[in-house]
């Protein structure tokens, strides 16, 4: 199909020449790279990646361990002992 639809993003000069340096060594140009991500998206029915923070903060990570531990409180050791604790 030809390419008959402009596009026109704006990006800081520092980025659009990382991103074109690294597409050079795929053989394409930032055009078709942006072509290749719409029709991933596309496709996917959605961002085509996992969007997500990098590192969770130091709270997060507390919150993780201390759900993770065996001592957590809400933790039981059977089905039985959970329904026993909430009365059922």
């Amino acid at each position: 199909m030809a390419k008959t639809a402009s596009l026109n993003i704006r990006v800081d000069p520092a980025t659009k020449s990382k991103a074109e340096i690294l597409f050079s060594h795929f053989g394409i140009t930032l055009s078709d790279a942006v072509t290749l991500f719409l029709n991933q998206a596309i496709i996917e029915g959605g961002l085509p990646f996992r969007v997500k923070l990098a590192v969770p903060n130091s709270a997060t990570i507390a919150a993780m361990r201390e759900v993770e531990s065996k001592d957590a409180p809400g933790r039981f050791a059977s089905p039985k002992e959970m329904f026993d604790d909430l009365g059922i």
